[in-house]
Formats: structure tokens, sequence, C-alpha cells
């Protein structure tokens, strides 16, 4: 059995990515990205965390947050959004003929893959390259042509607050505002 060493690094930035099970497209439909604006909203309430960051694709998601001091549970906080995402829209998304034996035991859905990618941001330099890579996913994937083209983005956000130049990677800020620009 694997054993998977996280960093235990209090107040730190991390960077994640989170898949989907078996890269299912369907995190960009409606019913899934309000399930999971709502699960985060109630995480924070709970465990408070910076959302430096974030990127909804249809198979995966990236994001970037900051802890608060003295507190280093960004697994914790993983487990309790999906957890939440799961209940909220399992009748539709649920597939009873991918749970296998280890899932069943495991108590996992088959909306999440099991684990998810974390990486402890080390210097401005790291953030700054992150941040970017977040941001330009889409375009990467070939979902939009423009950054500024991708709704479920925070760059919107990071434009109003003077961070990226509305048009930074080709775009304008001609589509409107949703997702998880908050």
């Amino acid at each position: 059995m694997s054993r998977y060493r996280r960093s235990n690094a209090t107040g730190a930035t991390f960077f994640f990515t989170v898949v989907t099970h078996r890269r299912q497209t369907i995190l960009t439909d409606e019913p899934l990205r309000a399930a999971l604006r709502n699960a985060v909203r109630r995480v924070r309430t709970d465990m408070p965390f910076a959302i430096d960051a974030w990127v909804l694709l249809p198979d995966h998601l990236h994001c970037i947050w900051t802890l608060p001091p003295n507190d280093a549970d960004f697994g914790l906080r993983w487990g309790r959004i999906k957890s939440l995402v799961t209940r909220t829209v399992a009748a539709d998304y649920e597939r009873a003929e991918w749970r296998n034996a280890s899932r069943i035991a495991r108590r996992e859905s088959t909306i999440w893959q099991r684990r998810f990618w974390e990486h402890q941001i080390r210097d401005d330099a790291d953030y700054a390259a992150h941040m970017d890579y977040v941001h330009f996913n889409p375009v990467k994937h070939g979902l939009v042509r423009s950054v500024a083209d991708w709704p479920h983005s925070t760059f919107h956000r990071l434009v109003r607050a003077g961070v990226y130049a509305a048009d930074w990677a080709g775009g304008d800020m001609s589509l409107p505002e949703y997702g998880f620009d908050e």
C-alpha cells in the first residue's frame, strides 16, 4: 500500500489539482458547480482558508489556497468538500455500475478521483507561476482561445483587483462573470 506524505506546514499556501472519477466531464454542469460553490462556502465557514486562485474545468479543477496560521489540514477540508458535493448531487451523478468493492469499503463516490494532488508553494516566483498556470489552464486544454473567455475562474476577480490585465494571455472582459468568481 502506498504511503503518501503530505505537508504539515501551518499557514502555508498550496496548489491543488482535484479530478473527477474516470475524468467525467461534469464539473462545469450547473448543479455540480452550485454544489461545489456551496460546499466550499460551508467548509470555509467552519475551517477558514483564503482562495487565491481557482479554475473549474469539465473534468478537473486547480486552485491555490492559503491556510490560516497554525493550521495545516487541507486534507480534511478537501474531504469535507468532496463529501458535501457528493451528498448534494449523488442522485444525478453517482454511477452505481462504477462502484467496486474498494470504493464501497472506503465509502467513495464515483464522482471524485480517490486522491488529490498538492504542491506547497515555495516562494513568490513559484506562486506567480502557479497563479498563471491556474488561469491559463482552459486555454491550454483548448476550451477557449483567451483566458478571459473562460467563465469558471478567479481570473475575472483578479482583473478587477488589478492583479492581471484584462487582456492577459489575449483576453478581453466581454463574457458574463459567474462560477467561482467570488
